[in-house]
């Protein structure tokens, strides 16, 4: 339990700064962390989405180009929404410019944003609740809406950016249970999405003991202190396995009718443990496609963070996007690099 173990060590440090002042909120780490602010000077253009990227930091080459005009071929506008403790500049750098080049009028958000604990300078993003962080997506895609006068999108979410879809599709509006014909989304893919919940490769377990000595209230300096230590606000909090918040979310049908979902894995995920977790079951009126990045190609390296960059799994949602993008597309499969190799 070797990550527990330096999450404890992490946590005395963090007490210690903590009991002198512990008066922002607790941020997450993701693989790729994150310190966007937001610039000075407002996006280009007019109305709701400029005005909401004009908080939000710079973007992603390719992303946010408010004269994008939705095509034949790509009707739905792509809208891309990061994981926990990362931003859009981190998580979308690659996949953005190529979903561009392909004829997608594509956007990216920043969501959760919290001053830095060490550092109120600094913005971490993706760390605060996530129940709110749903209605800033809520209204994030309806701004998408209004100014592209598209009917849906397409979600693409990687790791919390993925549950926190299905968390906007179930409770602020994203989907119609009764009425599927009124979803605002056609698709949600996911990249190692936290669906049940993940044990964060051990921290689950030493939150559990805290819990025996009533130490995980938000309000007790020791829980903050240990989500300090380990960069996990809120957000991490919610994602345990057995959280309040994803007992919510999974209550009843994990899909919605009229919503074609394709959660992506890959087996050698250190952050989403155990990586199946990703994973949904098909309810009525919904399509599920459940892939494994292995499946694709059996020696694929990509984890949790290279999901983000490898051919291979930005094939699989290209394909997912399209399906006729794999009929002419030949799936690219990345060659692990020899052990010593330099």
């Amino acid at each position: 339990m070797k990550f527990a173990r330096r999450i404890a060590v992490a946590t005395a440090t963090a007490a210690l700064a903590a009991s002198a002042s512990l008066v922002t909120t607790p941020a997450m780490a993701s693989a790729q962390p994150t310190t966007d602010q937001p610039p000075s000077a407002p996006a280009a253009g007019d109305g709701r989405l400029a005005a909401l990227l004009s908080t939000m930091g710079p973007s992603p080459a390719g992303t946010n180009d408010l004269d994008c005009v939705p095509s034949t071929d790509h009707p739905r506008p792509v809208v891309l929404v990061h994981g926990t403790g990362s931003g859009m500049m981190q998580t979308w750098p690659i996949v953005a410019p190529q979903l561009a080049d392909l004829g997608y009028c594509v956007y990216a958000l920043n969501y959760g944003g919290a001053q830095a604990v060490f550092d109120p300078d600094k913005t971490i993003w993706g760390v605060t609740d996530i129940e709110q962080s749903a209605v800033e997506i809520r209204d994030f895609v309806d701004a998408v809406l209004e100014h592209t006068g598209s009917d849906k999108v397409d979600l693409v979410g990687h790791s919390q950016g993925g549950m926190l879809s299905r968390q906007y599709l179930k409770f602020e509006g994203g989907a119609d249970p009764l009425d599927p014909a009124r979803n605002k989304v056609e698709n949600l893919i996911m990249l190692g999405a936290t669906n049940h919940g993940t044990s964060f490769n051990g921290l689950q377990q030493l939150y559990a003991m805290l819990a025996i000595f009533g130490l995980t209230n938000g309000n007790d300096i020791v829980a903050q202190a240990l989500f300090a230590g380990t960069n996990l606000g809120v957000a991490g909090q919610q994602q345990l396995i057995g959280s309040r918040v994803l007992a919510a979310l999974n209550d009843g049908p994990e899909t919605l009718p009229g919503i074609k979902y394709t959660s992506i894995a890959t087996r050698h995920d250190e952050i989403v443990t155990p990586p199946e977790s990703s994973f949904l079951e098909s309810d009525a009126g919904a399509t599920v496609e459940n892939k494994w990045v292995q499946d694709l190609c059996p020696t694929s390296p990509a984890d949790h963070s290279t999901m983000l960059m490898l051919p291979e799994s930005l094939y699989l949602v290209k394909s997912a996007l399209d399906p006729a993008y794999a009929d002419v597309n030949e799936a690219p499969c990345t060659v692990p690099e020899a052990p010593g190799t330099p």
